[in-house]
Parts: structure tokens; sequence; C-alpha cells
């Protein structure tokens, strides 16, 4: 599955205040759909590195409208830590809640949604002195897990859990965590949860993949993002979530058939069809 970036914010990294109107939001989530998004996930308030948070009413204000506009014709998640805009959102039309603080699923079993549990240290205010581990992939494994278990046992229909990459991750974490994918894959799947991961156009991909003596600029990262997306597709991985939607929807169009445990066979335009 692909998830679209949808951010209703002045300040993102990715497009810098591009979608941060009602109107192009909504524009922008239905040509998602149109690309094939499976789902749009609207967020209110930026989460980049070293961020400020923002008040309740305005990110109400940002996010609900969108919703409204985009439910009808698309599933829709919604990417906050807020309680009240999560009901918000959830109310307007939303789905899933995509939670970088790992902390609403009770909100979730609540009322019947779906839940995305990240892993994150502090805020996006504090995170990236927090980077600080003697083993990334057992802490965050054991931390997504307990999450999983959590939410499963109080009643959440659709568990996702994210590795956080980038969030309170330096550059060798993040290979860590994506070179390990597949084993937080079959570990989550024995709690009944799937893995969501979002690498799309992160400040690692940059330095990665520089231009001349720099790291790449966010406009220049669609290899390295699809790349990662790619391998996470190969390991098992449910969902990944990405600012690319076309290109990333026919990669996993043409990865479905290599993944482990299927057989994905395109059935037509904007098909497809799942053989086990």
């Amino acid at each position: 599955m692909v998830m679209g970036v949808l951010n209703v914010t002045p300040d993102s990294f990715s497009d810098g205040g591009r979608y941060f109107d009602t109107a192009s939001a909504a524009e922008r989530g239905h040509v998602m759909a149109d690309e094939g998004a499976d789902v749009v996930d609207v967020g209110g308030a930026s989460s980049r590195p070293g961020a400020a948070p923002v008040a309740g009413p305005e990110e109400l204000r940002r996010v609900v409208p969108v919703v409204e506009a985009l439910a009808a014709s698309v599933r829709v998640s919604v990417d906050t830590t807020t309680p009240e805009v999560a009901r918000a959102a959830v109310a307007a039309g939303a789905t899933i809640l995509n939670d970088i603080s790992g902390t609403l699923w009770p909100l979730a079993a609540e009322l019947g949604v779906g839940w995305v549990g990240m892993h994150m240290r502090g805020t996006p205010a504090t995170m990236d002195g927090l980077a600080v581990y003697d083993d990334v992939v057992a802490a965050v494994r054991d931390h997504l897990l307990r999450l999983a278990a959590s939410a499963a046992e109080a009643g959440v229909p659709d568990v996702w859990v994210d590795p956080g990459i980038g969030f309170a991750k330096r550059a060798d974490h993040n290979l860590a965590l994506l070179g390990a994918v597949g084993e937080l894959v079959a570990a989550s799947a024995a709690l009944g949860a799937r893995v969501l991961v979002g690498t799309s156009r992160k400040r690692f991909l940059g330095g990665l993949t520089p231009v001349g003596d720099q790291p790449a600029p966010v406009s220049d990262r669609l290899e390295a993002s699809l790349a990662t997306a790619v391998w996470c597709m190969q390991a098992g991985v449910g969902m990944v979530r990405v600012h690319d939607v076309a290109e990333s929807v026919r990669a996993a169009r043409l990865v479905g058939p290599w993944t482990p445990g299927r057989v994905e066979v395109p059935a037509g335009r904007g098909e497809r069809t799942e053989v086990a």
C-alpha cells in the first residue's frame, strides 16, 4: 500500500507550504488518489526536526476541512498527536490515526479506527539530541512491539507500527533499521500488526546521494526515496509513506510479483489482484 503525504502547513521540509490553504490541499489530495494512493495522510503540524508545536485550534482549522473534502473519495489518515484533532478528523471521515507520539491507541480503540504508532524520542524540537542507542534495532523493535500489543489488547481494529526513520535517529541508525526491517515485519505480524515506513525525501537520503560535495537537496531525492521504498516493499512492509505517489505506485506494481509470500498480477489499469 502507498500512503501519500499531504502537509497542510506553512513550514513543511518537503514542500515549504505549497498546500497550506484548504483548496490547494484538497486538490493535491485528489491528485494523489487519482495517482493510486491507498491512503492520503493529512497533517496540520510539521514534525521536521526543530519544528515548534501548533496550537490545537489552529491545527483543527488546517486539517478538518481537508479531511472532509477528501474522505468521500479516498481513505484518509490524520497525522496528529492531539486528541481533539484526532476526534474531529475521525468525525470528518478519517479512518486512521497516524500518531508519531505512540500514545493515541486508547483513542483509536474508542473510535474504532486504525492506528499507526511510531518510535520517537522527545519532540520534533528536541529529538535530534536524543539519538543515542546501544542497539537501535533492538530498542526500536521492543518499543514498537509493546505498543502493538497494547493497541491490539485494547481493541484497535487495524494496528500499524512505524520505526520512525529520521526521528531521533542518525543516518547510521536509519540504515540499521532499514537493514533489519524484515525482522520487524515478522515480529509485528506475530501480534497481528503491520509495518509502515516513511523514508521519502528525508535528510539522511541527501547525505547518502550527494551532489558534488553537498547533500542532495530535497528536490533531488526521488531516486533514493524510491530505492528505500522498494527495499521495504520487498522486505514485506505493508505500507510506504511517500511524497511522490505516482512513481511509488508504479514501483509497488513492479515489485509485487517478487514480494515474499504473494504474487501480484496486474489486472488492468489501476487494478491489482493478489494471489497467495
